[in-house]
């Protein structure tokens, strides 16, 4: 059954071209594009969290997000769009010749759902490979893998036990204490949008 929630192919470009437009802004002002939710179609104006991976020549290049809707889609999207390219601690700031090899996607989240379980099996039976994105929480650990991340880890059980060294905890821990949510996404890129279509 399709999403109320999922995005038209319009609004998927805009915020496509948000999202460049806000590295380029980044580029020459160091620091996002302002945009006034304002001017843009209501579903761009609801309050979504969205994740902002950058891809170059395959190879990730920065991928920033929120797990909480906190502002309108497509601010959310202008912010982390210039976090993934400048702010994350994983890979140098983006430069300017290296804009046009940028591949932009983004992951438009769901609300999460807590998952209930009593063992390690009985979490892993509920998975949805290639669907659920995942947070894992313990204490002051935590850490989630998107959907997208189940195409390079196709097992559930090396999903979950690479989530674990994420948030960084051994591989194979286990506790009482563990808690874990779900939630989807609509995951979009240049791609999807650039000469297709619809």
């Amino acid at each position: 059954m399709p999403s109320t929630n999922s995005l038209s192919p319009e609004n998927r470009a805009t915020l496509l071209e948000v999202a460049r437009a806000s590295i380029q802004h980044g580029l020459r002002h160091r620091q996002p594009l302002d945009v006034n939710p304002g001017n843009y179609s209501e579903p761009l104006r609801v309050l979504r969290a969205t994740f902002v991976t950058l891809e170059k020549s395959g190879q990730l290049r920065g991928c920033i997000g929120a797990l909480a809707a906190y502002q309108p889609l497509v601010q959310d999207a202008a912010v982390h769009a210039y976090a993934a390219a400048f702010e994350d601690p994983r890979f140098p700031e983006v430069r300017m010749e290296e804009f046009p090899a940028l591949d932009v996607h983004i992951s438009v989240l769901s609300p999460p759902e807590p998952l209930h379980f009593a063992s390690e099996d009985e979490l892993l039976a509920q998975l949805r490979p290639g669907e659920d994105g995942l947070i894992l929480h313990f204490r002051h650990h935590r850490g989630t893998f998107l959907p997208s991340v189940w195409k390079h880890l196709t097992d559930p059980y090396v999903f979950l036990a690479q989530l674990k060294q994420k948030a960084g905890l051994p591989l194979d821990f286990w506790s009482p204490e563990l808690r874990v949510e779900r939630y989807t996404t609509e995951y979009f890129g240049d791609s999807d949008v650039v000469g297709s279509s619809g």
